[in-house]
């Protein structure tokens, strides 16, 4: 018997300009808008047990601030913070939510989301209304692809540029499945949650922009018309991107070559959101429907060891931290893709010379009847994602990454001795990504 409700609430939560826009190991400040920053939540309800799922288009908020903002959620509204799920998007072209940061911009925008987070999770509590659910898997082909090449000289690159005659092969298999889940309220507008797992750093630049997930929110919206709702949540995007580096005719339209090989631009950003929502709309009118009994939730903080730094590595890494903050990063004999990799892994070995020696990352999952959700505090590689996908007692899994906290890349154990730029800057030793995907799979079966 279906006994599920469920509710919808969204609200602005685009920065003023002058923000800090995170990444590249450059200063970005934000300077214009392309398009508005939101925040999406749907409730869930079976009798009086409730979670909340909240999407953000943010690059991240790490576990710290994850915490507080859930502390106050939970005070706020009236439900457990177990039982609130905060992912976001990963824009590149959106800042981070930092509530302890040096820059008092920064600062009250993390004051800012942390309120209307609160204020999304009590609308879509308010708006709970009588559901059926549906789910089903569409395919968006040729707009996500792997970014870890084997070069004919035996090194493992990240991003080594279009048509880069040194490739040898790609590293690993993308997974262009898209998870939908469709929601209809009995006299409300439907709800469509759109899973797949890209980096969205597709618009490059210093004006704020969603990048593709707003253009794949408005074209599902606009297809399917009736008020709909379409709410976008990343998939395990650790190794993946939209960087095609063997390009067929045409498929280069749109885009401009950036600083570190990799072409962006806003017109590839809007076609990747097409592409999204062509996937949805291939199965919205045949999901399969399902009768949801119970909703649950669960959470637990795994303990990964750090990735701490031999000794001998400290004084090369020292060496190009301190010409990098002095902005003379032309005297570190690497370029384009290469210099970001050596920057992040001299990051990563100043930050951890004096420890500490393990992290608790956390991992974070909810079901809606047979449909679970698995989210990770950080940036898993798509394996990991495939790995709780198979998860045999569900009909379908929505893999999450940054999800209740953002600490880094999960690189699978192989990546650790094969090189690039995930596994130089993750602050987690090889196997951390594999013990990830154990717990998220032992969540899942824990609430079956």
């Amino acid at each position: 018997m279906n006994k599920l409700y469920a509710g919808y609430a969204q609200a602005n939560i685009t920065p003023p300009l002058g923000i800090n826009i995170a990444g590249y190991y450059q200063v970005r400040i934000a300077d214009g808008i392309l398009d508005e920053l939101y925040a999406q939540a749907v409730a869930f309800a079976v009798e009086d047990k409730k979670t909340v799922m909240v999407v953000l288009d943010n690059i991240g908020i790490n576990r710290e601030n994850t915490d507080i903002i859930r502390k106050y959620v939970s005070e706020n509204v009236g439900i457990p913070e177990e039982a609130i799920f905060i992912t976001c998007t990963h824009t590149h072209t959106g800042p981070r939510v930092l509530a302890n940061d040096e820059k008092e911009l920064t600062r009250e925008y993390a004051v800012f989301i942390k309120r209307r987070i609160a204020d999304i999770t009590a609308l879509a509590i308010a708006d709970l209304k009588p559901a059926k659910l549906g789910y089903a898997v569409g395919h968006a082909p040729r707009i996500a692809f792997v970014r870890r090449f084997r070069m004919k000289n035996g090194k493992v690159r990240t991003n080594p540029g279009v048509n880069n005659p040194d490739i040898l092969a790609p590293i690993g298999d993308v997974d262009e499945r898209v998870g939908v889940v469709r929601i209809d309220r009995e006299g409300a507008h439907g709800i469509v949650i759109a899973n797949f797992g890209v980096h969205p750093d597709v618009v490059g630049g210093c004006k704020i922009s969603a990048d593709f997930p707003t253009f794949a929110r408005k074209a599902v919206e606009g297809a399917i018309g009736g008020g709909v709702k379409c709410v976008y949540v990343n998939g395990a995007q650790g190794d993946v991107n939209h960087v095609n580096v063997f390009p067929r005719p045409g498929e280069c339209n749109g885009m401009f070559h950036d600083f570190d090989d990799v072409d962006r631009g806003y017109p590839h950003s809007r076609h990747m959101g097409n592409v999204i929502a062509g996937g949805v709309l291939q199965v919205y009118e045949k999901v399969k429907y399902i009768d949801v009994d119970a909703v649950d939730y669960c959470e637990k903080l795994v303990e990964v060891p750090s990735n701490r730094p031999d000794p001998s590595e400290i004084p090369l890494a020292k060496k190009y931290n301190e010409l990098h903050e002095a902005g003379r990063d032309d005297e570190i004999p690497f370029e384009a893709m290469e210099l970001t990799t050596e920057l992040a892994r001299a990051t990563r070995i100043v930050t951890l010379e004096n420890g500490p020696d393990s992290f608790a990352i956390p991992v974070s999952a909810f079901r809606v009847g047979p449909v679970g959700f698995v989210g990770f505090g950080g940036e898993p590689f798509c394996d990991v994602g495939k790995a709780v996908k198979e998860n045999k007692n569900y009909e379908l899994i929505v893999s999450c990454p940054l999800t209740n906290g953002s600490q880094g890349y999960f690189p699978t154990m192989n990546a650790y001795t094969e090189g690039g730029y995930e596994a130089a800057s993750s602050k987690f030793k090889a196997g951390t990504a594999e013990m990830l995907a154990d717990a998220g799979n032992a969540l899942l079966d824990s609430m079956k």
